[in-house]
């Protein structure tokens, strides 16, 4: 609480002196608008009817993004998205920029967590879908998995200082924030995406602590046409209204860039503290394990993606997973360790300019529940 009511000085310093600044010193305020809209079709050919394990048929998603320059120092961005769990305001909030080194972000925004996220707009990706860590909604079986690690984009009310410093042509970035966080319910067993999105309870903090994290990422650059990024990120709170049940996340990041040819990977960890309840043993499918329950449970998820150009195509290669240790609710078909894993072929075709054709073909790889196969076949435009 200390830290953010440190934040807030600062940012209030920061407004002061800016206000007090000549007015030549501003430039004009300038405005972009730009937006992007994505159809995909998802079959399942493995399953009569997929729509009891998954969102498949036809799905929109639709952003729509303005933003203002109103100072030299001073921007504000707003975003409305539209996709399958209706309109979300998916930003709404002000930088107050003293330089490249040093910003302070306040609203509602997207916190720096991970490399995906940064590109997780669909017109900024090339598959219909996104990596498994961060999935939300479009993965078979979402339910009993219940999403991924952090679902992209993860958008939250909060504050978040930033920067970029520059030397010899590498950079270096970073970005603390305090946000709501994740919620969850008194006994909760995992996260509750719905309670983040739904707008009947409210966008607001469940129990009064904020949730924080950090990244730090590297990019180097190798040559004209060739650079290394690196990053780390970390975010740790509690989820639940009585702020007792903790939760960790960590990960890593690596993007080469060569020429037009990218190579991507990542991975997340979580550590969820999960509520026993009153009678664990009709709560869990499995008993104790040496004389008592676990606590917890930790899930971790990766991917590894190759994207090539070849003339108007682009060429990507995917593999991810998700994986789950700790005791599962008695109604759930998973087993106390589970596996997932996916292999994916895709292809985005440029047709004009800002719009392509996006297909692709997925195999799903699952340890208890029966394999499946999916294919997406969509477009995409930016404006």
């Amino acid at each position: 609480m200390r830290a953010a009511l440190a934040m807030f000085v600062l940012v209030t310093a920061l407004a002061i002196a800016r206000a007090d600044a000549p007015p030549e010193a501003d430039k004009a305020v300038q405005r972009n608008f730009a937006g992007s809209i994505q159809f995909d079709y998802l079959a399942v050919p493995t399953e009569r009817l997929a729509r009891p394990t998954s969102l498949d048929a036809a799905t929109v998603e639709t952003s729509l993004k303005l933003a203002v320059d109103l100072t030299d120092h001073v921007s504000a961005n707003v975003k409305m998205c539209v996709a399958c769990h209706g309109p979300e305001l998916g930003m709404a909030y002000l930088d107050l920029r003293a330089s490249d080194v040093f910003n302070v972000r306040v609203g509602r925004f997207t916190p720096a967590f991970g490399s995906f996220p940064q590109r997780h707009d669909p017109a900024n990706h090339r598959t219909s879908d996104k990596p498994l860590p961060y999935d939300m909604g479009r993965m078979l079986n979402y339910k009993d998995w219940n999403e991924g690690i952090l679902p992209a984009p993860w958008v939250d009310n909060g504050i978040e200082l930033d920067g970029v410093q520059f030397f010899g042509g590498n950079q270096l970035d970073y970005a603390a924030y305090a946000i709501g966080g994740p919620k969850g319910n008194a006994d909760g067993y995992d996260f509750d995406y719905t309670l983040s999105r739904s707008g009947e309870r409210y966008y607001v903090d469940n129990n009064s602590e904020p949730s924080v994290g950090a990244r730090l990422a590297l990019t180097l650059r190798l040559d004209d046409d060739s650079s290394l990024a690196l990053g780390a990120s970390g975010m740790a709170g509690h989820y639940d209204p009585q702020a007792k049940l903790a939760f960790w996340i960590a990960g890593a990041d690596a993007v080469l860039q060569i020429d037009h040819v990218f190579l991507r990977a990542e991975y997340l960890l979580r550590r969820t503290e999960i509520a026993l309840g009153d009678d664990p043993l009709a709560r869990f499918k499995y008993g104790p394990a040496g004389g008592r329950f676990d606590d917890h449970l930790l899930k971790d998820g990766f991917y590894a993606e190759l994207e090539a150009p070849v003339g108007r195509v682009d060429l990507i290669a995917r593999w991810d997973g998700l994986r789950r240790w700790g005791n599962v609710l008695a109604t759930s078909e998973l087993r106390e360790n589970s596996i997932l894993l996916r292999y994916t072929a895709a292809a985005a075709i440029r047709i004009a300019a800002g719009v392509r054709i996006k297909a692709s073909v997925e195999e799903y790889d699952f340890s208890d529940l029966p394999d499946e196969l999916a294919v997406h076949l969509g477009v995409v435009g930016s404006f």
